[in-house]
């Protein structure tokens, strides 16, 4: 019988229980479309529980919150008390029950060893998952612990609760150093248990700027959109002249300086701005201390970004003690910590295996989030190398972080380098796994012109223009993706449609036996991506250029793992009507037909008929692609353009695209307006499209 629950459990503090929790729910909503979480005990009813709160929010998860949990700690005291063990877990097995019903699948999370008492022993998870039928997943926190002290507690742990009647599922050992990692994996190899090694990441426990406001209770001054995340390596006290503090400052340190100390204060912003010294994290006031007003007038009136600024009550010395206990949290606003988090996670662990041993059933419920977990994944398998001109754009800069940590493509910014690194670096961001490159210096430059030249000269180009044409960010992408040193490009955050597609079609030109360029968009709804084509390039397109476009289109969703059921649409169905725009659409499915007799196609069809399965048996009964259709292709970029954006708005799908195809080696755009979750969805989609052609 195939499984639908795991357990997890850790039996220590800090062993990164959500941590793991998180990385198989990403495994189960990449397959499943209803998944619940569920803990059997959480720590009081009274307060709503971290874990459960980031798990739903962070997997837009379709269940209750009170339907996360069965017990509290206080009542599962008083069942233990009153000799009613039995009662607490029939209870238990009843609501976990119910979810198992409901849902395509139940991940647990077991009771924190924190939660534990003198009456409640870690025994009791074990004692769950037992009663559950869940297979067991286990986590040790293996820092500051030698390899045989690991390997001998992972052994212990899976024995006992395999005695038990526990099917053991996977152990995850956390925290391991780089030495320690390598021991552990040479001794779990000759062991019958499944067991993943996961690195020590320092980023992963260092607190951030929203931990000191929550756990300080402190008050912003100076505070950006994205400081919240900003994370803390260091504490340092400015007790020393600016001159001689400026040698001790780090990257990432939090300075407690007191708010009359303006020599101190407006030197930390100096060496923010310069590249001889590293950029802080924030900068707190003891005592509730104010700011002058003339140095705060001096701070509102910067460009770009700043240093974050916080006062608390407490004095320098009590503050920066206090500071010290923080402990780091993972929420779900934290993208960049979440993205280094399931980067190492995919990473470490066999996520194919994972999915093979959950052998779940699975079905055509595809929702947004599950295609985009898909894209991720797919691009993962063959990572491709995609550039990005547009590197002067924070959204671009803050996709690429998420992309790297995400393992998702390797990364190429075009830019000035020294600029490019200060840029991030004030920011916040991470960049170090990126290659960045400065066009206007690069070795490449002759050899592109030339290129470029060879290519236009019967068109009049003169060798200077072609020069001149590789100083432009979008030439000089696009010639780095036809010689192979990208294997993609992404851009139009900054720049227009045109000015990304002209050199695309100048240098790298479409594929053999394709009349035209075209673009599609996934439209993600609640349960399932359908592709709509063409709604971003072409006006008008005749009847050749119309089947070339439903070819693509059939081939990119089949590429995207959508079976192509192609509609090629009309304001009339089948052959109730005539004129010259249905006479198109009817001589393009014939063509279709001809070039391609594998797909499933039918046109003219009407929208309705296309997809609605009651309107398909009355209009084309016969026909196995009404009413069930996967790629609507419309006749003209006016109707299209009209209607994906009528449906997005009125239904609210997502809609990702627009998608480039065509072209022998893939270029996309951006709209100018674009989130930085839409980049990073082009960038993947980019990368299994390089992919797909290579």
């Amino acid at each position: 019988m195939k499984i639908k629950s795991l357990y997890i459990a850790a039996q220590e503090k800090n062993a990164g229980t959500l941590f793991v929790s998180m990385g198989m729910m990403e495994i189960l909503k990449r397959n499943l479309h209803r998944v619940a979480f569920f803990r059997p005990i959480i720590f009081s009813k009274d307060i709503q529980d971290g874990d459960i709160s980031f798990i739903r929010e962070r997997y837009n998860l379709d269940i209750a919150y009170e339907e996360c949990y069965g017990y509290d700690i206080a009542e599962v005291e008083e069942h233990i008390a009153q000799g009613k063990d039995s009662e607490l877990i029939e209870n238990l097995i009843t609501k976990f029950k119910k979810l198992e019903s409901e849902y395509d699948f139940v991940l647990c999370e077991g009771i924190r060893k924190s939660f534990l008492t003198s009456t409640i022993s870690y025994d009791l998870n074990v004692k769950i998952a037992q009663n559950f039928g869940a297979p067991y997943i286990n986590i040790i926190n293996a820092k500051d612990k030698n390899p045989k002290e690991v390997y001998e507690e992972v052994i212990i742990e899976n024995e006992y609760s395999t005695s038990v009647g526990c099917t053991h599922f996977a152990s995850f050992i956390n925290r391991a150093s780089d030495e320690n990692s390598k021991t552990l994996k040479k001794l779990f190899s000759k062991t019958k248990y499944t067991a993943y090694i996961l690195k020590e990441l320092e980023e992963l426990n260092l607190p951030t700027i929203k931990d000191v406001m929550e756990s300080l209770d402190a008050k912003s001054i100076v505070l950006g959109e994205h400081d919240m995340l900003r994370v803390i390596r260091s504490v340092k006290v400015a007790a020393l002249t600016l001159d001689n503090f400026l040698d001790n400052i780090e990257g990432g340190d939090l300075v407690i300086v007191p708010a009359d100390r303006s020599d101190i204060i407006v030197g930390l912003y100096g060496a923010m701005h310069s590249a001889n010294y590293p950029s802080i994290s924030a900068i707190v006031f003891p005592f509730d201390m104010k700011i002058h007003p003339n140095i705060q007038k001096l701070i509102d009136g910067l460009d770009g970004a700043k240093v974050p600024i916080l006062s608390v009550k407490s004095d320098t010395f009590n503050t920066a003690v206090n500071i010290m206990k923080i402990h780091s949290r993972l929420r779900v606003n934290s993208e960049r910590k979440i993205a280094l988090a399931l980067g190492l996670f995919n990473e470490s662990v066999d996520v194919k295996a994972i999915e093979e041993k959950i052998a779940t059933t699975y079905n055509d419920i595809m929702t947004p989030q599950m295609f985009e977990y898909k894209l991720f994944a797919m691009a993962r398998q063959n990572k491709k190398r995609i550039v990005l001109p547009e590197s002067s754009d924070e959204r671009i800069l803050r996709a690429a972080e998420i992309l790297l940590r995400r393992d998702v493509a390797e990364i190429i910014l075009l830019g000035d380098e020294k600029e490019l690194r200060e840029h991030y670096m004030r920011l916040g961001l991470d960049l170090s796994k990126a290659t960045l490159m400065n066009p206007l210096k690069s070795k490449y430059q002759e050899e592109f012109a030339l290129r470029f030249y060879e290519k236009r000269k019967h068109k009049g180009l003169s060798r200077d223009a072609a020069r001149d044409a590789m100083t432009h960010l979008s030439y000089f992408a696009t010639m780095m993706v036809e010689c192979g040193y990208a294997d993609g490009m992404v851009s139009g955050a900054i720049h227009s449609t045109a000015d990304t597609i002209r050199p695309a079609l100048q240098i790298i030109k479409t594929k053999e036996n394709v009349s035209i360029v075209s673009s599609l968009f996934f439209m993600c709804f609640e349960t399932k991506v359908l592709v709509y084509g063409d709604c971003a390039i072409n006006e008008d397109p005749n009847a050749q250029e119309l089947a070339d476009i439903a070819i693509a289109s059939a081939d990119t969703a089949n590429t995207f793992s959508i079976t192509p059921k192609v509609a090629l649409l009309s304001y009339s169905t089948g052959e109730s009507g005539h004129g010259v725009d249905v006479d198109k659409v009817r001589a393009a499915t014939a063509l279709v037909k001809e070039k391609r007799p594998d797909l499933l196609v039918e046109g003219p069809i009407q929208y309705d008929a296309a997809i609605n399965k009651e309107v398909a048996r009355i209009k084309l009964p016969d026909s196995k692609v009404a009413g069930a259709a996967t790629v609507f292709i419309f006749p003209d970029l006016n109707t299209g353009n009209n209607t994906y954006k009528a449906v997005q708005r009125s239904s609210g799908a997502i809609a990702i695209g627009p998608v480039i195809q065509g072209l022998k080696k893939p270029v996309n755009d951006l709209s100018r307006g674009c989130l930085v979750e839409d980049i990073v969805n082009t960038v993947a989609i980019t990368a299994i499209q390089a992919a797909e052609i290579l």
